[in-house]
């Protein structure tokens, strides 16, 4: 147990010492970038998760922006970007994705934008549509009933005169709802009366 404990303690030692020393490499590599006056970004090799967040926290004390990209934790890497060219949305949109940052397809992307909300505020402006189905039903079933049987059907039907409202000279109980309703619980009520 006390070679083991000392085992550890010694490789407790050894990645705190590698700890410093990455920390001090990404501050020379953070410094040349400052220093490059014609670089606006700089993209670090993937890393694991502390390495990323001692390249962040440098990054943050050296007054620079930073992103990690990347899906998996094998592949995720760190982007630093000047303070005068940080990154827009629609940047960042683009790394998330995987896709290189392209300024021209980005500004058409933005023209269509903004055309599609032109075209859809002129839509709103002109009003609803009247109300309506989009199309006539008989287009629908017109394999079915073709377009002169269905007109010629319609001309020559008849009224049924058995269909719709019944007359009341056609029923055959004249009473009213309550009259019938009265008659139900007074049935009702004599049977009650039998039982007992």
């Amino acid at each position: 147990a006390p070679e083991q404990a000392a085992r550890m303690k010694k490789l407790q030692e050894q990645e705190k010492r590698q700890k410093v020393e990455f920390r001090k490499r990404m501050e020379q590599e953070v410094s040349q970038f400052i220093q490059a006056t014609g670089e606006p970004r700089r993209r670090f090799q993937p890393m694991n998760k502390i390495e990323r967040s001692i390249l962040h926290d440098v990054a943050e004390v050296a007054g620079l922006t930073s992103f990690s990209f990347g899906d998996d934790e094998d592949s995720r890497y760190v982007m630093v970007f000047k303070k005068e060219f940080a990154p827009s949305d629609e940047e960042l949109d683009a790394y998330r994705r995987g896709e290189e940052w392209d300024p021209v397809r980005a500004e058409e992307r933005r023209r269509l934008r903004e055309l599609a909300a032109q075209q859809e505020e002129a839509e709103l402006e002109r009003g609803p549509a009247p109300p309506g189905p989009p199309n006539d039903y008989k287009d629908k079933y017109r394999h079915l009933i073709g377009s002169d049987a269905a007109k010629a059907a319609a001309r020559t039907m008849e009224a049924n005169k058995a269909y719709g409202c019944v007359p009341v000279a056609n029923k055959r109980d004249t009473r009213s709802i309550e009259e019938a309703m009265n008659e139900i619980r007074a049935k009702k009520r004599l049977r009650q009366a039998e039982d007992e």
